[in-house]
């Protein structure tokens, strides 16, 4: 069972950097992805790994996740504020994570700090098909 959530949390990692990296760059973030792999024993899924860098005051505007993508998410530096869809806004520190269920919206994820950046991997589990894995929220 932990294998799988880990899984879903790379897949979603993936998909948010994959999906939209010029929108993340728009509003002052960056988005790399660091890994994009099919999942031999689980046929038509795909573990993708993206690193979102939040550059001081840094953002990502409001967005969903394909619906088949569980994302796992850990700050690796700085503090993340982050809403997933109705639940509570949050900031975590480096070493913290949370997980996003499939088809999530996240209102907010952005850098809580004004003066230092901040870096975040997100990592998906996602129907391979499915290439669009964030989709802004107009």
């Amino acid at each position: 069972m932990k294998i799988r959530t880990v899984i879903g949390a790379a897949s979603a990692a993936i998909a948010i950097a994959s999906a939209s990296p010029t929108s993340a760059q728009d509003i002052g973030g960056k988005v790399t992805t660091n890994l994009e792999q099919t999942i031999p024993n689980i046929p038509g899924k795909s573990l993708i790994a993206v690193v979102v860098d939040y550059p001081p005051g840094g953002a990502t505007a409001p967005h969903t996740h394909a619906k088949s993508s569980f994302i796992y998410a850990y700050v690796i530096s700085g503090s993340i504020e982050s809403k997933v869809n109705d639940g509570a806004t949050r900031v975590y520190k480096a070493g913290e994570s949370w997980s996003e269920p499939p088809g999530a919206s996240h209102p907010i994820s952005r850098n809580a700090s004004k003066t230092e950046p901040a870096k975040l991997l997100a990592v998906f589990v996602v129907d391979t098909d499915d290439k669009a894995l964030t989709t802004l929220v107009k």
